[in-house]
């Protein structure tokens, strides 16, 4: 029987896989709506550990990206991300505490499931080739494609392309490389390009210290904050995470882990996310989640078992205590195409999840998911694909 915690080089490369998907946001919701470094990432680090030491296998840890997203695009105040992160973190615990998760998971059909892995997969793989274009949101923010590296164009080639075309084939070409595992060649090679390209600059005066959170460093949210935060941020939220954060990411987990991951329930994700924001909320960071696509992304790049969240979690812990707001320098080495080359191999194999259904109409509502998603947002298709499923039930229709 497969250990439920192994430290080695597989497990370290799969704990990077999901690089991608949190730093960026991360790092904007630090840079632009001000939130505490020190208790954003220390809050991370925290609920890796303890969701790694509670199930006994890979669990993923991600920013809520509707919030995120919509967070970073209109410059809200911290009051008003803490205060969705603790509306958030209460209707989950009602939800799973009470059970009502069970009827979600009875009422929502398997090809509902794969179309949110299948359409989160594509978005994931679009965004992988955003940051290499310089094309994201957060590369905008900042006016260029790599904004740390002193050298943005290799000839005529931008920076990031060059970056991700090779990043890509190094990974491509070490994917199944048990010696050299791919994630983790692609993020020490990233810090060294980081390093000899310019962003070293940033570490100068860096040093080591004890940097304690501070508790609720911004206060306790008005009741203005609530009220905008329920409307603008949670109710958006809401179907996505129980579709995407809860739903699909337990079933891949059951799909990659089988028996191994008995702990990992519809019920248990959401209180663990509960608990998770409740937790940042107190430190001043961000609405986290679990994901399959974080799922996907750490296991494709290695981990299998809970020793790579212990690692990641002790690094994300360790980073903000010595260096406090320090740390962004460090993770500022990393080149954002880079990022985007973890980001795309990791919707890739989230995405291929789909190649279980084999009826047409499945196949229908899956790919149904994935169009209205990308035309709309990942809740709209969700409540949508399960419209479409029962519809197609229903009435017997053939597609």
């Amino acid at each position: 029987m497969t250990r439920r915690f192994r430290f080695d080089r597989l497990e370290l490369a799969g704990s990077l896989g999901d690089l991608g998907t949190l730093l960026p946001i991360a790092l904007a919701m630090i840079l632009v709506n001000g939130l505490d470094p020190v208790g954003l990432f220390l809050s991370v680090g925290l609920f890796y550990v303890l969701a790694g030491a509670y199930y006994g296998v890979t669990v993923p840890v991600q920013p809520m990206k509707v919030i995120g997203a919509y967070a970073v695009a209109t410059s809200m105040g911290a009051s008003q991300i803490l205060a969705s992160g603790l509306l958030l973190g209460a209707v989950l615990l009602f939800i799973g505490a009470t059970g009502a998760i069970t009827l979600v998971e009875r009422c929502t059909p398997k090809p509902v499931i794969r179309g949110v892995q299948l359409a989160t997969g594509s978005l994931l793989m679009a965004g992988g080739i955003e940051f290499m274009l310089g094309e994201s949101a957060f590369q905008k923010l900042k006016g260029a494609a790599e904004p740390y590296l002193a050298l943005q164009t290799l000839g005529p080639v931008p920076m990031g392309i060059a970056i991700g075309v090779a990043g890509g084939l190094a990974t491509l070409l070490l994917l199944d490389n048990k010696k050299i595992p791919a994630g983790l060649a692609t993020v020490l090679g990233g810090l060294l390009l980081g390093l000899l390209l310019g962003a070293h600059a940033e570490l100068e005066g860096v040093g080591l210290g004890l940097h304690l959170p501070e508790i609720m460093p911004f206060g306790f949210p008005g009741r203005a904050d609530f009220t905008f935060a329920l409307f603008a941020l949670v109710l958006p939220q809401l179907p996505m995470t129980l579709g995407n954060a809860v739903l699909a990411y337990t079933d891949l987990s059951r799909h990659y882990f089988g028996e191994r991951s008995g702990r990992v329930s519809n019920r248990a994700a959401c209180v663990s996310m509960a608990l998770a924001n409740g937790l940042s909320f107190l430190l001043g960071g961000m609405p986290l989640c679990h994901g399959a696509g974080g799922l996907a992304a750490h296991y494709r790049f290695g981990a299998t078992t809970a020793g790579s969240n212990l690692m990641i979690g002790a690094v994300l812990i360790l980073l903000p205590l010595l260096l406090g707001g320090d740390i962004l320098a460090v993770l500022h080495l990393l080149p954002l195409a880079v990022l985007g080359v973890l980001l795309v191999f990791a919707g890739a194999q989230l995405a291929l999840s789909v190649l279980d259904l084999t009826e047409r109409s499945d196949l229908f509502v899956a790919v149904l998911i994935l169009g209205i998603t990308l035309a709309s947002n990942l809740a709209v298709g969700f409540l949508a694909g399960i419209a479409a499923a029962y519809c197609l039930r229903w009435t017997g229709v053939r597609v």
